[in-house]
């Protein structure tokens, strides 16, 4: 899952934005945790103008298509945070530091940093959301008889390769990177978290001249390596 920052502009109005955000940042983007864990944030302004800070940790859920959908954090997930907003002067970095755990596991959630203008200015007023998100880990990883995946299926008209994977298990894992191979041509495909029960709709874009072959996931402790087949396949994600 690709965290984006949105780009707030008065009474919250979302835009997709750069990752740095008109010279806001923060980092890291993605962490992972063991159980529970301590962390540090790195809040930076990059602007000529003094900025507040404002951290909220939310929770969210991810749809088959790598959407995440955003609610108040849940009640079991437990964030201390060594201060809630800051002041950033120009040119200025500040950390701030965290302790989290959770009352079952795996668990995640994402700590939003909204930057706005100190001081209100006339107008639209642009208001920065930048993510760091949180996953807590189960003591056992994943398995790969948790993981079901494929067909994988080459779409002609659409110029992608279309597969499903899913998690059965109750434990989170990562696919860490993959690959879609046709002859000496390759094109990758981004890494992205399988919560537990969840499926994930994949649509790779191919534009090599030979036909793709295989489809392959790495995850942390295994790998899985799919046939390509060609013909039509719908893209449209699996509902559960």
């Amino acid at each position: 899952m690709k965290r984006f920052p949105l780009i707030l502009l008065s009474l919250v109005l979302p835009v997709l934005g750069s990752i740095r955000g008109q010279a806001q940042t923060i980092s890291p983007l993605i962490v992972e945790y063991h159980q529970k864990g301590s962390g540090k944030i790195l809040l930076t302004n990059d602007t000529l103008t003094p900025l507040i800070v404002v951290l909220q940790p939310e929770s969210f859920s991810i749809a088959p298509d790598g959407k995440a959908t955003y609610r108040p954090l849940d009640r079991g997930i437990h964030v201390a945070l060594s201060t809630s907003s800051v002041r950033l002067m120009p040119k200025q970095q500040y950390y701030v530091f965290y302790k989290t755990s959770a009352d079952s596991l795996p668990a995640w959630y994402t700590i939003y940093a909204t930057f706005a203008p100190a001081q209100a200015a006339r107008g639209l007023t642009v208001r920065i959301m930048l993510p760091h998100t949180v996953y807590l880990l189960q003591k056992q990883p994943l398995a790969k008889n948790a993981v079901q995946a494929g067909p994988a299926t080459w779409d002609p008209a659409k110029k992608v390769v279309v597969c499903d994977v899913e998690n059965n298990s109750k434990a989170y894992g990562r696919m860490r990177e993959g690959s879609v191979q046709g002859g000496r041509e390759s094109a990758p495909i981004d890494g992205f978290p399988l919560l537990p029960g969840e499926p994930r709709h994949l649509e790779i874009p191919w534009t090599g001249k030979n036909t793709p072959e295989s489809l392959t996931l790495h995850f942390d402790h295994f790998q899985i390596k799919l046939p390509v087949s060609a013909g039509t396949a719908a893209t449209q994600a699996p509902t559960k």
